[in-house]
């Protein structure tokens, strides 16, 4: 089929070059013109496993272009995705004027039918307004249909996500539109659900702030082991062992960050307030994590009395491994408040460094973990890399000026951890 991708961020350069892949033409679009410049010389602007090779892999092979031209992608395609994005705004809500103008632009540039989906996390009902939208404009009376068809990536493994879904869904007004995303999706071997259009909506928001939920009450049981001697490690183990409850998320830590989880929960609890309903659990689950960052701090300034003038070593700055995504991560928070306290920082991210120059210039950015310890008065993990559970711990030990880990991802065993000399401080554990 011919795709044209409308937005070339995270979500529509992953979901773009992964629908080329499956075999069809695909043009992704951007108004950012060096960006579009960048991806024709086959620079990927973020850090994504494995999607560079195939960017590279599909551009040759004819069937992915990049171009500025939304005008011309919409004629000569089929189905519009759009992905563009949808920050928030100072009260929570979505600002989707970028949707509109999208919606505007195809109602002005098609002359046959057009399937219209929305990619893009957005609130319920906003399939109504791109179609209202295109209606209003469609003075040439040209057939359209309206679906939404809500990403589910996780950055790190998007790749993988897309291809070996757990699911699929679609919110559709017509068979026409049902038959053509199915037709799309068919290479890929997982269920597809079909809904209506503002189900489908719904169902981004309500997985991500259902897990976001997961996320914050694991943390909020890690403060009672803490409390109690209990160790949230078990906990977590004991309850992810029951079928209706799983593991996946039960890992206590510094709290949840990245761009998704933030926003949608933040958007979820205002779109309910719009439609008269006071979301007050995801409120708390905000609460609770925001607390979390908090609580970093607090065991740092346990361990070391006075943190005035004091070293303190970051690993790790992406929200989690995997990506260079720094957004709403909570070494954004830790270190700004580490900075207030007149604290020395020194850092290091396999990927993530680049981007929090931006925010933080002054601090001292490490080749590697091991420069990160060297005189360092205690070492702070916040990013649970491959690379950091595999340091050589003796070789740590001896570098740090004080032997103090406040491990905020809990990648270490505490027993041993205290059986080799450090003075060691966990999330959740004794």
């Amino acid at each position: 089929m011919k795709i044209a991708m409308i937005g070339t961020g995270y979500v529509g350069l992953v979901t773009g070059t992964c629908f080329a892949e499956l075999g069809n033409s695909v043009i992704c679009v951007d108004n950012d013109l060096n960006k579009i410049k960048k991806l024709n010389q086959g620079i990927i602007p973020i850090y994504e496993p494995g999607l560079e090779e195939m960017v590279h892999k599909n551009m040759e092979a004819k069937r992915l272009d990049f171009t500025s031209e939304i005008e011309e992608a919409i004629k000569v395609s089929d189905i519009i995705f759009i992905a563009v994005g949808t920050p928030p705004k100072e009260n929570g809500e979505a600002d989707l004027s970028s949707v509109e103008k999208v919606s505007a632009i195809v109602a002005d540039v098609m002359t046959e039918y057009k399937l219209v989906v929305g990619k893009s996390t957005v609130p319920v009902n906003t399939g109504r307004w791109i179609k209202k939208t295109i209606n209003i404009r469609n003075i040439k009376g040209v057939d359209f249909d309206i679906a939404s068809n809500p990403e589910f990536l996780r950055e790190g493994s998007a790749i993988n996500d897309f291809l070996h879904p757990d699911r699929i869904v679609i919110g559709v007004e017509s068979e026409k539109a049902k038959n053509l995303l199915c037709e799309l999706y068919k290479p890929i071997d997982a269920p597809i659900l079909v809904t209506d259009i503002e189900s489908a909506e719904i169902i981004k928001h309500a997985s991500n702030s259902f897990l976001a939920t997961k996320i914050s009450f694991i943390n909020a049981i890690s403060i009672i082991c803490e409390l109690s001697g209990a160790d949230v490690r078990k906990v977590a183990e004991g309850m992810g062992l029951d079928k209706r409850i799983g593991k996946d998320f039960l890992s206590a830590g510094a709290g949840f960050g990245g761009f998704c989880f933030p926003k949608d929960l933040s958007a979820f609890i205002k779109i309910a307030e719009n439609l008269g309903y006071d979301f007050r659990l995801l409120k708390e689950v905000e609460n609770i994590n925001s607390e979390q960052k908090k609580t970093i701090v607090k065991k740092i300034r346990e361990n070391l009395w006075n943190l005035n003038e004091k070293t303190v070593g970051i690993l790790g700055l992406s929200f989690k491994p995997n990506t260079d995504d720094i957004r709403y991560a909570p070494s954004i928070d830790i270190i700004g408040e580490l900075l207030k306290e007149n604290v020395q920082i020194k850092a290091y991210d396999p990927q993530a460094m680049e981007r929090t120059k931006r925010i933080f210039p002054n601090i001292v950015y490490c080749r590697n973990p091991y420069e990160v310890c060297e005189g360092t008065d205690a070492l702070v993990i916040l990013t649970e890399w491959d690379e950091f559970k595999e340091l050589d711990m003796k070789r740590v030990k001896a570098l740090l000026k004080t032997p103090i880990i406040i491990d905020g991802r809990n990648i270490f065993d505490p027993e041993i951890m205290r059986e080799d000399g450090f003075l060691y401080t966990g999330i959740g554990t004794k």
